[in-house]
């Protein structure tokens, strides 16, 4: 580590002390914990520690640590290359395009960076594609109260948590908010400038609620009747976390607009749009654009990541280790229902309601050495890999139930 004269004589410990400090703070204070390698459903620390990971980076490394088809994937791309921009043809994003659409509702991908971008992307193509149809007043969109999508100005309007937007946001930037799943309330909010209508199919932040097949039928037909795109943010619960490969394949109901991330790349920076032909038609070129969204190395990991999640059974294994953790979970509840509520989610993707503060349970599981995350609602967010074996389910289960007998 190169930092100047005055650190010559400073530990390696202090010389990362005083690296953090030049920083912008992020989440919460980070937990004073280093981790430096990954391997499995397993991270590192520093010292040695081994810690069972059931966050999974909040739903990013699908996969888990290092996975030895991903490393190599990784591996060859790099040595070969690295970036050329969207300037000129990229073979892997053309094939990883084809095989989402032929998996989807879809029939058209831009690739982005993150899921925040690809929500913008998903913005833009509301938007889009109202104005291409004649109708310039058509640029509202509707989003619900809780959710999440980001933390661009757009995708931080579309959710309107006022926690997010307060200092950032002056003007509603075109968005409108409704009570989740309040069906009156949306029918009330749409007007004759509403565009659109963006949500989560299973909300994270906002508490790990799936969302009724009943309300998302109702949604897709207020659409229909007056000409609105839906769209669906399934940066989270996308790419198989659901025990499909998309959730709201759970619901049969499909969107217009799909925003993808997370999960896709199992660790690698890569997030998707993906529309139908009638919306694509709409971004004509120079309406957007990424200097390195679809760059090779990222499609290199996402095609990876594909033939991972598409293997035979692979979703069936999810559904079947969700059942487990949700058992396991179930019983925890009956031991403990002083501390615990219910269980929550879909798939790996599942979230424990508290009676304790989910926060304490947390940093006692972390003592353990087990990571979780949580969401609102007072829940304890579990988001392991979707390999993760059934000894480490087992492990789990045994964690939180030490944990919850210290309180």
């Amino acid at each position: 580590m190169l930092m100047g004269d005055s650190t010559k004589n400073m530990t390696n410990s202090e010389k990362l002390e005083l690296a953090r400090d030049a920083l912008w703070p992020n989440y919460a204070p980070p937990a004073d914990i280093v981790f430096v390698r990954g391997v499995g459903s397993e991270l590192i620390a520093e010292n040695g520690d081994a810690y069972l990971d059931f966050l999974s980076g909040i739903a990013v490394t699908s996969f888990g640590h290092a996975h030895p088809y991903l490393v190599k994937i990784l591996q060859q791309q790099a040595q070969n290359l690295w970036h050329t921009s969207n300037l000129f043809r990229i073979p892997a994003a053309e094939v990883l395009a084809k095989r989402l659409v032929e998996n989807c509702f879809a029939d058209k991908v831009f690739f982005s960076n993150s899921g925040t971008e690809a929500v913008e992307a998903g913005i833009k193509a509301i938007r889009g594609y109202q104005n291409s149809c004649g109708n310039e007043d058509r640029y509202r969109i509707i989003g619900f109260g809780e959710s999440f999508h980001g933390r661009t100005l757009a995708a931080l309007a579309a959710a309107g948590n006022e926690l997010h937007t307060k200092s950032f946001i002056p003007l509603d930037y075109g968005f409108d908010n409704v009570e989740w799943e309040n069906i009156d309330a949306l029918r009330a909010a749409v007007t004759a400038n509403t565009a659109g209508i963006v949500l989560e199919p299973v909300q994270g932040e906002g508490g790990i609620r799936p969302i009724t097949t009943e309300f998302l039928q109702a949604v897709r037909d207020l659409c229909d009747e007056n000409d609105l795109l839906l769209m669906f943010d399934e940066v989270q619960c996308g790419l198989g976390r659901s025990g499909k490969l998309f959730a709201h394949q759970h619901l049969g109901v499909t969107p217009d607009i799909m925003a993808l991330a997370k999960g896709l790349g199992s660790g690698f920076p890569v997030g998707a749009c993906l529309t139908t032909e009638a919306v694509a038609q709409a971004m004509v070129v120079g309406a957007h654009g990424s200097t390195f969204g679809g760059n090779p190395l990222a499609m290199a990991v996402a095609n990876g990541v594909m033939d991972l999640v598409l293997e035979p059974g692979l979703l069936d294994e999810v559904s079947r280790k969700s059942d487990i953790i949700k058992t396991g979970l179930i019983n925890l509840i009956a031991e403990h229902s002083d501390k615990l509520e219910s269980v929550h989610g879909l798939g790996l993707m599942l979230g424990l309601k508290c009676k304790v503060p989910s926060a304490d349970l947390l940093a006692k599981l972390r003592e353990r050495k087990i990571l979780v995350g949580t969401a609102g609602n007072n829940m304890l967010r579990l988001l392991p890999p979707l390999n993760i074996s059934d000894t480490d389910i087992d492990r789990a289960i045994k964690l939180i139930d030490d944990s919850l007998g210290e309180f």
